[in-house]
């Protein structure tokens, strides 16, 4: 079927139970950002395969919305199809529950499945549709019975994540956590967010490509916890670790029944937990809603995990360092095509220990596939590189000892003035918030500006976020921080984990990314309180043959550096005679 037959098949069921509009999110059932194939249904419909978007259906119209990373994905994919494309934060560019409320009759049923449509989506609703006759019905799954041939549900066993990584047992967690709900004085506590559940019982799985999470629920009833996950993926060994810990295990669904009879006062993350676990909450428990205790704890690192991942940034730097020498000293010798580029890299970092498999779908953009922020090659697009012009590389490995996530645009040879400029203003963003020093209690958006200045005095901006947590292995996206445009109030805190990579992308030209991995750790403290900084954990050269020298002050020079004297110290170690003397030459002072 195309992307038009699957929406008259959808249209068909709507007609037949009387909904006039189809809400369609990216999510699962534990309102996760990179899902299993099973749960692409926005995919499927709409034939986008981004993360992140909207997919809204009306017996006449279809729209998809997304954001500014996905804007020209998008409209290339959703060509040849009647799926509309809203751009999320443009101008003019209404949400698509304003657009939803400005298109619907009163008396008109908006619809959804009630897995995968989180307690704070359907709250938005309400407020967005009070001032119309709308009836909100939450249906199950009705996809099972449209989409044909769609994959099943991930049955991966799960595994445990050594205490010698995580530097915590997991009944030490669940300590912590009891005591976090006692201080705001809950009986019980239901986790959907599956990374966290990964997190707090030290179990890893492989229900996600790029994240090592499993499918389930957890539910602390005072002393009891209980696992809910599909128990064909639960060994002897780990049934028998859980046990030790006091945890139960019971069926994936099984969550359901139990949920009923919880009584007392229930907490749980609105934004995690879905509507169909909340439809089944008792009218008289009292209900606390809050962002999971775990996901702030899971955010800062402990002093073994941070200790882990600069050792798994030191195996990942080798890799890339590699990878960037080949790249170097073979274009336009052979052939090499984004495809060929991003599977070379993979190659590079197999080599190294501990190393599982990439943390995300590798970004391999040359040329003018560089200004898509979440490009992914295929074999119809996969554009062979030349000896001219920049190549943009955004990948990023699990290893046993941490999560890395870098990007590098490399000049493959010849650039015009304006690559040259882009590149070194870019640059210019990336050490301005690298070098930041900063107030405790100061958040990632108050910080953002710094990434921007560079490029706001030229006219230019970049349409995605400038910084997001990364997990310890675990997920490449995490909360509850980030730097970015966008007003979250959650202060940097020492031990957490952050991106930092500003750009600069011209449409149908090229595209500049630059990303280093970052941990928040103490600077100084004064009479004025305690101020903090960012330390490196992304090791790798920022390619010199792009910059323009001209327009870097003295500071940035003595931090190009000292990063790039860094990087030699700490790499050297790991390279043969040969690829110790490129990195000595790619790293010389400027």
């Amino acid at each position: 079927m195309d992307i038009n037959s699957r929406i008259a098949s959808l249209r068909k069921v709507m007609s037949e139970r009387g909904i006039d509009v189809f809400i369609i999110p990216s999510s699962d059932n534990h309102g996760s950002e990179y899902v299993s194939e099973y749960f692409r249904v926005r995919a499927w419909i709409s034939g986008f395969t981004g993360s992140a978007g909207t997919v809204v259906i009306t017996k006449d119209e279809a729209h998809l919305w997304t954001d500014g990373r996905y804007f020209l994905q998008a409209a290339d994919q959703l060509k040849g199809s009647e799926v509309i494309l809203e751009k999320m934060g443009e101008p003019g560019v209404k949400t698509y529950t304003q657009w939803i409320f400005d298109n619907i009759q009163d008396g008109g049923t908006v619809s959804f499945n009630s897995k995968v449509f989180t307690v704070s989506s359907l709250e938005r609703l309400k407020d967005e549709f009070s001032g119309k006759d709308i009836n909100i019905m939450p249906v199950e799954d009705i996809f099972e019975g449209l989409w044909q041939g769609r994959p099943d549900m991930p049955k991966n066993e799960i595994f445990i994540f050594d205490e010698k990584y995580t530097g915590k047992s997991a009944s030490d967690k669940i300590s912590e956590v009891k005591e976090g709900i006692n201080k705001i004085k809950a009986d019980n506590f239901l986790l959907a967010s599956i990374d966290d559940i990964a997190w707090l019982l030290n179990l890893r799985g492989e229900d996600v490509v790029g994240n090592p999470v499993f499918l389930s629920y957890f539910l602390m009833a005072g002393d009891n916890c209980t696992l809910y996950v599909d128990e064909a993926k639960i060994t002897d060994e780990v049934k028998s670790y859980l046990t030790k810990a006091n945890v139960e295990v019971k069926g994936y669904d099984d969550i359901v029944e139990d949920i009923k009879g919880v009584r007392g006062s229930l907490v749980y993350d609105p934004s995690k937990t879905n509507v169909w676990l909340k439809e089944a909450i008792a009218d008289d428990v009292k209900i606390i809603e809050k962002r999971d205790i775990t996901t702030d704890l899971k955010a800062k690192k402990n002093e073994t995990e941070l200790r882990c991942m600069e050792n798994a940034h030191v195996k990942d730097g080798v890799a890339v360092v590699r990878f960037a020498k080949w790249l170097k000293e073979n274009i336009g010798k052979i052939e090499i095509t984004e495809m060929s580029a991003g599977d070379k890299v993979l190659e590079f970092r197999q080599m190294g220990e501990d190393f599982l498999y990439p943390s995300f779908d590798t970004i391999a953009g040359y040329g003018p596939h560089g200004a898509m922020n979440h490009y992914k090659a295929e074999p119809d697009t996969n554009l062979t590189l030349e000896p001219k012009g920049l190549f943009l590389l955004d990948s990023g490995g699990q290893y046993l000892d941490g999560t890395t996530d870098i990007t590098r645009t490399f000049a493959l040879g010849e650039l015009t003035e304006q690559e040259r400029e882009d590149y070194t203003l870019t640059l210019k963003c990336h050490l301005s918030l690298g070098n930041a020093i900063f107030r405790e209690g100061t958040a990632g958006c108050h910080l953002d500006v710094l990434a921007r200045k560079d490029i706001w005095s030229r006219g230019i901006d970049f349409n995605h976020g400038t910084g997001h947590g990364v997990g310890f292995f675990l997920n490449i996206h995490e909360g509850p921080m980030s730097i970015g445009k966008n007003y979250v109030q959650v202060p940097l805190e020492v031990g957490m984990v952050i991106s930092n990579e500003p750009g600069v992308y011209r449409a149908g030209s090229h595209g500049i990314r630059i990303e280093n991995l970052v941990a928040v750790q103490p600077k100084f403290s004064t009479e004025f309180g305690n101020f903090f900084c960012f330390k490196n954990l992304t090791l790798c050269p920022y390619d010199l043959d792009a910059i323009k020298v001209d327009m870097l002050t003295s500071e940035e020079i003595d931090l190009i550096n000292a990063y790039h004297k860094e990087v030699f110290e700490k790499l050297s170690p790991s390279l043969n005679e040969e690829e110790t003397a490129w990195l000595k030459e790619v790293t010389k002072a400027i």
